[in-house]
């Protein structure tokens, strides 16, 4: 097995993580990308420069040895801090004591798993190769080689398809018969904006925090960078009254900005400038089943499962496939087809159960982080999880600060809501919530 040829579509996150995981079976592997070396090319503003790294992306690059490495490069956020109209400030712990995700930077990162993937002798990356079609029959690949404008064909034994929402291979498998397909847009898009450093090169609002301005229909969030900066993202609807397609002019952007975020707007003195030049960008799930075609080809990663990015997620999920996959393959190492499938059937529902999770998280953070009976339904849930641990972890800690399984923690996160609206539904339940007739009460309910 050792001297098989496999293919990594792709060399973004996933595909440059899942590339070391093979190369240190002793696979011969050639991780190939269709654009530019990312370690050389500048970072292009509007796609989402920071990510947030919790423990299931941890426990992943652990796997690999360069964990340490990166928590050196990455900034904790311990919990959300929410902006009112009024600048007022309110700090939501995501988390126990010392629980916190970690702002990352999405390139710094790419860069260091290349550089690590490139250190291996039985890797070989190529860039500059578009994927044009895959023969099922055969297993090989036709690329577009950009750098030589010439068409080129490899043949491989598996080929790992990791090349992002709008995958090559992907688009192949979606052509074999009773393969399911879904994708979905939200009527929401994003933009990339900025608040830089202040002069003495430091953070100009709290760091070890995800700021966050929630207006009901909308939202802006902001995450800390190394430099001293924010990267700030406005997700906001593509149409209507209030949208990318009312705001036209610099006027536009200043009166909406002065009147929905006044307190970030002073700390940014280049918006109307990355407003305009930074892209509008869209927000798609994709679902899709199986994941593999025989003993020869697997997707994984955004071409298996993109998700919208309201619970922080996306890499995280993408990461752990990598280690989900690396643990079935040395359970039924030797046979390809069968460790494929038992990935593929794992992965699917627990992967389609994040997607949801973020979904319904977008409506949680732009509308609920600032309402106040929701506030206290979730200071009643810390309370009676500090007390009785080993019977409620809220759902956030179970997603983020453990490993249990994305679709587990969506049916336990369903009985625990079931369980709360009941509690939050008492009349009294602003004077009583810290009594010990309303924990009697959930414990009733959880037996």
């Amino acid at each position: 097995m050792k001297g098989e040829k496999i293919a990594v579509i792709g060399a973004g996150l996933v595909g440059s993580l899942q590339a070391v995981y093979l190369a240190k079976k002793g696979f011969q592997v050639e991780l190939i990308e269709s654009r530019p070396d990312m370690r050389k090319a500048e970072l292009s503003a509007g796609r989402s420069i920071n990510l947030a790294l919790s423990d299931r992306g941890w426990k992943a690059l652990e796997g690999v040895g360069i964990d340490k490495e990166i928590r050196k490069l990455a900034i904790p956020m311990k919990g959300r801090m929410m902006h009112d109209l009024d600048g007022n400030l309110t700090f939501q712990p995501y988390g126990k004591e010392g629980q916190a995700i970690y702002s990352v930077s999405r390139g710094g990162l790419n860069q260091r798993l290349l550089e690590l993937a490139d250190e291996f002798d039985n890797v070989n990356i190529s860039f500059e190769m578009k994927c044009q079609d895959l023969n099922l029959e055969t297993n090989t690949l036709t690329f577009d080689n950009r750098e030589t404008g010439k068409e080129e064909q490899r043949t491989f034994d598996r080929i790992f398809g990791t090349d992002g929402a709008f995958s090559s291979v992907r688009q192949r498998l979606q052509k074999t018969d009773r393969f399911n397909f879904s994708q979905f847009y939200l009527t929401h898009g994003y933009k990339e904006l900025t608040i830089p450093p202040a002069e003495n090169g430091k953070h100009r609002i709290e760091t070890e925090a995800l700021h966050i301005w929630p207006r009901g229909e909308f939202m802006l969030i902001a995450l800390p960078n190394l430099d001293g900066s924010f990267t700030c993202t406005l997700f906001f609807p593509f149409e209507g009254e209030t949208s990318f397609e009312s705001i036209k002019t610099e006027a536009d952007v200043k009166k909406f900005f002065a009147e929905t975020f006044p307190d970030a707007m002073e700390l940014m003195p280049t918006l109307v400038e990355d407003y305009f030049e930074n892209p509008t960008s869209s927000l798609v799930t994709i679902r899709c089943n199986p994941w593999y075609h025989e003993d020869k080809v697997l997707i994984m990663g955004d071409a298996s499962h993109a998700i919208v990015p309201f619970y922080g997620q996306g890499m995280n999920s993408g990461f752990e496939d990598c280690t989900v996959f690396n643990d079935i393959f040395e359970d039924h190492s030797g046979d390809w087809e069968d460790t494929f499938s038992r990935f593929s059937e794992k992965r699917v529902p627990e992967t389609n159960a994040i997607a949801e999770l973020a979904f319904r998280n977008f409506i949680e953070m732009r509308d609920k982080t600032a309402d106040k009976q929701f506030l206290l339904q979730k200071k009643i849930e810390r309370k009676f999880s500090e007390k009785h641990p080993e019977k409620w972890l809220p759902l956030y800690s179970q997603v983020t600060f453990s490993h249990i399984p994305y679709d587990e923690a969506l049916r336990a996160g369903d009985r625990q809501d079931a369980i709360m609206k009941k509690v939050m539904d008492r009349p009294d339940i602003e004077q009583v919530w810290d009594s010990e007739e309303v924990e009697a009460a959930i414990l009733k309910e959880l037996s």
